[in-house]
């Protein structure tokens, strides 16, 4: 039976699971028609089942690492399971009952993934999703359910067996020698690469300087990452409980999201971060909480994969914590303020150096990772992630996807998760709380679409940026203007002798004003001071 130990990331995952705080990727895709069992059944089988992890359950030995090895009762009954929606079957039945599938945990001693087909909803049906983070990262995750998609909803059906690779048989004197000739092979690369180096930086000197500065911003971020105060106390933070409550947006146009960006000079994820950040600040107000002065931190990942490689099972990504201006009022300067910070972060190496810490605690005891996990989870409140789905329609069995909104896991035992995704030219926001700490993130949701209301107002107000070509011809035309004016004054000046420099008097109103001070300036005129009392010099000019 096949054996793969979990790498150290994946083993950090793992054991921060908590039946409060499942570390669990949950998600709800919406179908504008009904999909028939069958055929879904069959792109399960065909589409999933060959990847290993997916019909793989984990091991945890009492000593040694944990590991992965094929399910013998595989089951697809239990993964892929049929649920009726209850009356009215409208959008909050179903936030009720996917808050209910977020906060089950999932069964270790199967494969842990389960998909549920919700019928009816609307004209069609959905499906949530839950799958566990030490199977890979959000990412990854989403790309393998999208890759079970299609662009047409006629194409050829059933899909093609995917032939999952096979693994030739070894010798036992091949697993003998197999862990020296790893051991080889991998000093031969370092080697090769040590050589490439050294080569590469007698070619070019300024090189060093480079891993000299890279070296300084990884320090930094560290210190950084360690030193980061606790979050202060709020609604959003305290001792978690078992039931999670979901909820998501209505859809936003991306163009018009796009556009207020663009007048307000920030990206798309700084407008909806903002406007996010502003929902929490009302929520807060709601519950007379005060909110003067107040920031605290969204937890966010980043994507560290190479391009191409998204399909790769497994987490490779990193972490930010980025300062939420929860205490600015105004619409406009919150946006200015969050894009500095998350300006500033991209330029740093927070994101690798926080995945080399969960690799660390990841081969650490298990009782040193929970505390480590414990540090960092006091430096944030929520956890906050962007995920940018399909430009284009697609379709699952046949049937046409309208929405899609995917949670992760809240690690570090935070109370909440706010998402957002783009599919199709429309955006949407999912916020999942602890029910105990916000048991109604419909009102967050509600705030959000008021504070994006609020900041393309503003940018109407605004107006679009001016083109470089329009800036270029409006210098232009100041330039011309300027000069206009310069020979207007030039044409107006007097003929005559020249007139006295600023704050002087000239020649003939210091000949008229004999009670002035008999001192002379430096321009050789008299002063234009009158005298002290008693005196012919003014207070400025008294003989010594």
């Amino acid at each position: 039976m096949a054996r793969h130990v979990l790498s150290s990331v994946d083993t950090a995952w793992l054991r921060m699971e908590d039946p409060a705080n499942l570390m669990m990727i949950s998600g709800v895709m919406v179908f504008g028609a009904p999909i028939e069992m069958e055929r879904l059944r069959a792109t399960i089988e065909q589409g999933l089942l060959p990847l290993d992890r997916f019909g793989q359950r984990i091991v945890r030995p009492a000593v040694g690492k944990p590991y992965w090895e094929n399910d013998p009762d595989l089951d697809l009954d239990y993964h892929l399971q049929r649920i009726t929606l209850p009356p009215p079957g409208d959008q909050a039945t179903l936030q009720e009952l996917a808050s209910l599938l977020a906060s089950r945990q999932l069964d270790f001693s199967r494969p842990l993934w389960q998909l549920h087909l919700v019928e009816p909803y609307g004209d069609g049906c959905a499906l949530i999703c839950r799958l566990h983070h030490c199977i890979g990262d959000g990412l990854a995750l989403v790309h393998v359910l999208l890759s079970l998609t299609t662009t047409e909803p006629d194409e050829a059906w059933p899909i093609h067996q995917v032939q999952a690779p096979r693994r030739r048989r070894r010798s036992v004197l091949h697993r003998l020698y197999r862990p020296a000739r790893t051991a080889l092979r991998t000093t031969v690369h370092i080697k090769r690469t040590l050589l490439q180096e050294a080569w590469g930086t007698l070619r070019e000197p300024s090189r060093l300087g480079d891993w000299a500065r890279t070296g300084i911003r990884g320090t930094r971020a560290t210190a950084r990452l360690l030193l980061l105060w606790p979050d202060p106390k709020t609604a959003f933070k305290g001792p978690l409980d078992v039931p999670k409550r979901v909820a998501w947006s209505q859809p936003l146009d991306l163009q018009q999201v796009k556009a207020t960006g663009h007048a307000l000079g920030s990206t798309i994820n700084d407008v909806l971060l903002a406007a996010m950040s502003g929902a929490l600040r009302r929520y807060l107000e709601g519950r007379g909480e005060p909110v003067a002065g107040l920031n605290f931190r969204a937890v966010v990942p980043v994507n560290l994969r190479q391009p191409g490689t998204e399909h790769e099972l497994g987490n490779k990504f990193g972490l930010v914590f980025l300062s939420l201006p929860i205490g600015v009022v105004e619409p406009d300067k919150r946006l200015r303020v969050l894009k500095r910070r998350m300006d500033e972060l991209k330029e740093s190496l927070e994101a690798p150096v926080a995945f080399g810490i969960l690799m660390g605690i990841g081969a650490a005891p298990e009782t040193i990772q929970d505390v480590v996990v414990n540090i960092f989870g006091a430096k944030g409140t929520a956890v906050m992630t962007n995920v940018i789905g399909p430009r284009e329609q697609i379709y699952l069995a046949g049937a046409p996807l309208e929405s899609l909104m995917f949670w992760v896991p809240q690690s570090g035992r935070l109370g909440m998760g706010v998402s957002i995704l783009s599919y199709n030219g429309q955006v949407y926001l999912g916020v999942i709380t602890d029910e105990r700490l916000v048991p109604d993130p419909e009102s967050i949701i509600d705030n959000f679409h008021a504070e994006f209301d609020d900041l393309q107002a503003w940018s109407q107000q605004v107006g679009t940026p001016p083109t470089l070509p329009e800036v270029l011809a409006r210098l232009d035309e100041t330039m011309e203007a300027l000069d206009d004016l310069l020979e207007a004054e030039q044409a107006l000046q007097p003929v005559g002798p020249a007139a006295a420099p600023a704050g002087e008097e000239s020649p003939a109103e210091a000949d008229a004003a004999p009670d002035r001070c008999q001192a002379l300036t430096k321009s050789g005129r008299q002063c234009k001071n009158s005298p002290q009392p008693g005196s012919d010099y003014c207070h400025i000019h008294q003989p010594q």
